[in-house]
């Protein structure tokens, strides 16, 4: 009787939880060995302890990678980490290492671990790409929901070109890309270069885990980070509500124009792959387009760009700009300069201020700092704020880098010693006083490309 009730009893727990639905969850690391692992880049040493994944810095190595050999699509995936405070590290997700692309460098979207005073954790970075897609600096319960010397909790949600991230139950990235759709996941050792301080140091992951099923229904609810387009020439619903419109649409030359001019040049500039191109030296034509402006004019305003330079190349993005009435195309406005800052005379230049020519500068008056240049044939993101005070700042890849007040009587003494106190400037009411005025392209005999231009006012 007892051995036919313990029967009836295992029987019955096996039917129960044969009946309970599968989650879907399985896990990523089998917390024993690197089963389902290679290491990729650098040499740092990993290993497994109770159940984690653990990496240490070694000095001399480039960053180290434990990365899946299985590639993934769509997916949730979730893991705890605990890093030391001194150093940075990442998850990698639908990354790649291609011989073809920096001799099999990782490169792809990366998940951020910072435990720097910065509190960049959960932002986006592009390994050994774009570099940062998302960053926290508008994202005060992002920066302040990493928790160090403790664990972490982290899920990164990557479903179509939706990829969100959660840390410790708050929304640190919202970001609409489409740039690579699959790709390995890879736990990331940050080389330390010759920094002794750092060696030795470790990063513990464990609870990783990974579903690809059912994935919309399993989204975390709660408040969103701010929503991040990175996709070119187009808007979300979420951007269209926020009063962004699109200044270049990827297709024509609608809602631009020569400078001085009623329609568009139909010389030196070019419209291919959703890229906007002013072209060296007018192109094959040989002649030049000049300047192009919007046909609309802008006070306060949030505006948005993507430019690539060619070796060499100088260009600008200017705003607040006035047309002359009496010198056809001549136009005076702040400028965003756009410049390969070590191949062209330019950088070297300035009338008073040092290294106010050099990209992103306000050109010829406040030189950029805190650059982060993706390179020459790559793109770079530049962002233009204007608030409705005319404090006006620069920005370039998530970093500021100018900031000033327009019209005010410190502003104006800087344009004392720039170009702008030149007297053919005086028709326009001395430089640095518009409260509205165009945005310009401009052509400076050299191919640069633009692309995602758009804009939003601001009240």
């Amino acid at each position: 009787m007892k051995t036919y009730l313990k029967l009836a009893a295992l029987s019955l727990t096996l039917l129960c939880g044969a009946c309970q639905p599968n989650d879907g969850w399985q896990k990523l690391f089998n917390g024993k060995d690197f089963t389902g692992f290679k290491q990729l880049n650098g040499e740092a040493p990993y290993r497994v302890e109770d159940g984690c994944l653990v990496g240490k810095s070694v000095s001399g190595q480039p960053n180290s990678f434990m990365a899946t050999e299985q590639e993934y699509g769509d997916f949730i995936l979730e893991f705890e980490v605990k890093c030391d405070p001194s150093l940075n590290s990442g998850v990698q997700f639908r990354s790649e290492s291609l011989p073809d692309y920096q001799n099999g460098r990782v490169h792809g979207y990366q998940c951020e671990i910072d435990p720097s005073d910065r509190a960049w954790s959960g932002g986006i970075y592009d390994e050994a790409r774009r570099g940062w897609l998302v960053t926290l600096t508008d994202n005060d319960a992002g920066r302040a929901a990493y928790k160090r010397d403790d664990w972490n909790k982290y899920r990164i949600e990557a479903i179509g070109n939706n990829i969100r991230i959660w840390l410790n139950g708050v929304n640190t990235s919202n970001l609409i890309d489409d740039m690579t759709p699959k790709g390995f996941i890879a736990f990331q050792v940050h080389g330390i270069g010759k920094d002794m301080s750092k060696e030795g140091k470790e990063i513990w992951w464990r609870n990783i885990r990974i579903k690809t099923e059912n994935l919309e229904a399993e989204r975390m609810q709660g408040q969103l980070a701010p929503e991040v387009n990175r996709i070119p020439n187009t808007l979300t619903e979420t951007e269209k509500a926020a009063g962004w419109k699109l200044l270049f649409d990827g297709k024509t030359s609608n809602g631009w124009r020569g400078a001085g001019q009623e329609t568009f040049p139909e010389h030196g500039w070019k419209i291919e792959n959703g890229e906007l191109t002013v072209m060296k030296n007018g192109g094959p034509e040989g002649k030049r387009g000049g300047d192009i402006v919007t046909n609309d004019e802008f006070g306060a305003f949030e505006l948005s760009f993507e430019f690539k330079l060619t070796p060499g190349a100088n260009s600008g993005m200017k705003y607040l700009i006035q047309e002359s009435k009496k010198n056809k195309g001549f136009v005076i406005g702040p400028e965003y300069q756009v410049l390969d800052d070590q191949l062209h005379p330019d950088a070297k230049l300035y009338t008073t201020y040092p290294g106010s020519r050099t990209v992103s500068s306000l050109y010829d008056i406040i030189a950029a700092k805190n650059k982060r240049f993706n390179g020459v044939g790559q793109w770079n993101q530049g962002v233009i704020k204007v608030f409705p005070n005319k404090h006006v700042e620069h920005w370039m890849n998530g970093f500021k880098t100018v900031e000033y007040d327009w019209a005010s009587d410190a502003f104006l003494e800087l344009v004392k010693g720039s170009k702008f106190a030149k007297k053919e400037y005086n028709e326009f009411g001395g430089f640095g006083t518009a409260d509205k005025g165009h945005i310009l392209l401009q052509d400076h005999w050299d191919e640069v490309s633009f692309r995602n231009i758009k804009i939003r006012e601001l009240k």
